[in-house]
C-alpha cells in the first residue's frame, strides 16, 4: 500500500491525464470503437473533449479531434511525436517497418524519406509522368463513351485508372484487371483494415492464431515479397539504366551509393509497396467521393463544368496546364478531402518522451491518432454547415491540405506528412476536370430518390460501401 501511495503521489506531480470514457476490465475502451471507428470516436470526443485518452487493452491511445490540438502535436511538439508504433501487422506486411510510412523515427527513416523526396517525388519527377497520366485518362474517357449513355460502374472505372497509373509509374507496366496482382492488393487493403485483439491484449493473442489471422499475415507477406522481388529482378535483368519508373530510380540510387542515400534491396521493395498503399487507394477513394458529392449536388457540378468548359473552350480534353486557373476545381477537391479523407484515422504516432499538452501530461510511449474526419467537420472551424458539401467555402481562403493548415489534414502534417502530396493532387485534379469536361452526368433513375447513398465501407481507407453508378452522356463542344 505504501508503494502504491508513493507511486500515485509521484505520478500526480507530473500532471493530470486527458479525460477518458469509462472502460471495461482487461479490454478498456476497445468495445467502443465500432465498425466506423472515426464516427464512434467523433461521437465520444463531443462528450469528452478534443483531446481524449483511450485505453485499448493495455495500450494508451490519445485521440485528437480538433485543429488546434493537432497543431500542438504536429507542429509545436512535432519531434516528440514523430515516431511510429511497431505492430505485428506492419512488421509482417511492411518489411519489418523498412518502408517510409511505418519506419521508426531515426536515421534510417530520414535517409529513406530523403530518397523519396529527392529521387522519386520531386516536382521534376512528377512532371516526367505526365504522358502516363494523359494516356491513361484518354483510355478511361474512351471506356466511358462505350457505356452508350447507360448506367455504368463509375467506381470500377476510377479504380482501374488509378491502379494503372500507379503501376506504370512505379513498376513500368500495368498489372490491372483481374490479375493476381490486383487480387493481391485487394487482399492487402482488407488485411490493413482488420483488427487484431492480440495487439492490444497480449494474453488473447491466441485468438488471432485460432481465427487464422496470423497465417493470413504470413501468407500475405510472402506473396507480396515474391511479387516485388520478381519485379525488381526483371528490372535488373533488363537493360533499363535509362528507365523512368520508380524502381528504376531506386536501383540507380542503390548503384550510385551516394553518401546519405545508401539503399538496400529490401528498402526498394518496401518503398514501392508504400506507393501502392498510399497512392492508388488514396486517389481512387478521393475521386469516388468527389463524383458522389457532385452527383448529389447538381448546382456544384454545373458550376464546375462551367468553369472547366470555359477555360478549355474548343479543346477535346483538359491538360495539366489548363487546371492551374481552375479555382472551383481546386475548391471541390478540398471539400471532398475535408468531408471524406481517404484515411479518416491517420496512421498512429507515438511519443518518445514525456510531453505536456495544455494542462495534460502525456507519458512517453503513448500512441496518438488524429481523427482527420472529425477535424474536417469541426463546427468551431467550419461553421454550422460543416456537414454540408459546399466547395464555395474554399474560394476566399488560403486554407490548404499541404500541412500548414491543421483544419484540413488528409495527408498529415509535420515530419510525417505524406511525401506524395504533389503527385496525388495533380492526378486527382486532371482526372476530375476531364470527367466533367467530357460528359454530362446524372444519376440513374433508381438512384434519384435518395440522391445516391453515402454509406461508407469499413477499414483503414474508407470508400463507398457500394459502387457508384451514373449515366454519362458525351458533351458536344
Amino acid at each position: 500500500m505504501t508503494i502504491l501511495f508513493l507511486k500515485k503521489q509521484l505520478s500526480g506531480k507530473k500532471g493530470k491525464t486527458p479525460p477518458s470514457p469509462p472502460g471495461l476490465p482487461l479490454i478498456g475502451n476497445l468495445h467502443q470503437l465500432g465498425r466506423h471507428t472515426h464516427r464512434s470516436l467523433c461521437d465520444l470526443s463531443r462528450r469528452y473533449g478534443p483531446l481524449m485518452l483511450l485505453h485499448l487493452g493495455r495500450v494508451p491511445v490519445l485521440i485528437v479531434s480538433s485543429a488546434d490540438m493537432a497543431q500542438e502535436i504536429l507542429k509545436t511538439h512535432d519531434q516528440a511525436f514523430a515516431n511510429r508504433p511497431r505492430s505485428k501487422l506492419s512488421q509482417k506486411l511492411l518489411y519489418n517497418n523498412r518502408d517510409v510510412a511505418s519506419a521508426p523515427y531515426g536515421e534510417y527513416w530520414r535517409q529513406m524519406k530523403s530518397v523519396c523526396v529527392i529521387h522519386l517525388l520531386s516536382n521534376k519527377m512528377v512532371r516526367s509522368f505526365r504522358d502516363v497520366r494523359e494516356e491513361e485518362i484518354t483510355l478511361m474517357m474512351a471506356k466511358i463513351r462505350k457505356s452508350s449513355s447507360l448506367p455504368f460502374n463509375v467506381s470500377k472505372v476510377l479504380e482501374c485508372l488509378t491502379n494503372d497509373v500507379i503501376c506504370r509509374v512505379a513498376l513500368g507496366r500495368k498489372y490491372g484487371g483481374e490479375t493476381d496482382f490486383k487480387k493481391l492488393t485487394d487482399r492487402l487493403s482488407e488485411l490493413l483494415g482488420t483488427f487484431s485483439i492480440g495487439s492490444f491484449v497480449p494474453w488473447l493473442a491466441w485468438v488471432d492464431w485460432i481465427r487464422g489471422w496470423d497465417a493470413q499475415l504470413d501468407k500475405m507477406g510472402k506473396d507480396l515479397d515474391d511479387f516485388f522481388e520478381k519485379v525488381v529482378q526483371d528490372h535488373e535483368d533488363g537493360d533499363r539504366r535509362d528507365g523512368t519508373d520508380l524502381i528504376d530510380a531506386l536501383l540507380r540510387v542503390k548503384r550510385e551509393k551516394s553518401p546519405g542515400f545508401e539503399i538496400e534491396r529490401v528498402s526498394i521493395k518496401a518503398i514501392t509497396l508504400d506507393v501502392f498503399v498510399g497512392g492508388s487507394d488514396t486517389s481512387f477513394t478521393l475521386l469516388e467521393w468527389a463524383m458522389t458529392e457532385l452527383l448529389r449536388h447538381p448546382k456544384s457540378l454545373n458550376r464546375l463544368q462551367e468553369e472547366v468548359r470555359t477555360i478549355c473552350k474548343g479543346k477535346s480534353r483538359v491538360s495539366e496546364d489548363d487546371i492551374q486557373g481552375m479555382k472551383y476545381l481546386k475548391a471541390v477537391i478540398k471539400e471532398a478531402l475535408r468531408l471524406h479523407p481517404p484515411f479518416p484515422m491517420m496512421a498512429p504516432h507515438e511519443s518518445t518522451e514525456d510531453v505536456k499538452l495544455r494542462d495534460y501530461h502525456i507519458p512517453a510511449g503513448t500512441q496518438v491518432m488524429m481523427n482527420a474526419w472529425a477535424i474536417g467537420r469541426e463546427v468551431a472551424t467550419w461553421g454550422p454547415d460543416a456537414e454540408e458539401f459546399k466547395p464555395e467555402r474554399h474560394l476566399d481562403t488560403s486554407v490548404d491540405f499541404r500541412g500548414q493548415n491543421f483544419e484540413l489534414l488528409p495527408f498529415g502534417a509535420g515530419r510525417r506528412i505524406c511525401p506524395a502530396v504533389s503527385f496525388a493532387v495533380v492526378l486527382n485534379e486532371v482526372v476530375l476536370a476531364n470527367l466533367v469536361h467530357g460528359f454530362d452526368w446524372k444519376l440513374p433513375e433508381e438512384s434519384k430518390e435518395d440522391k445516391t447513398d453515402v454509406a461508407e465501407s469499413s477499414g483503414f481507407s474508407v470508400h463507398r460501401e457500394f459502387p457508384l453508378y451514373a449515366v454519362a452522356s458525351p458533351y458536344l463542344t
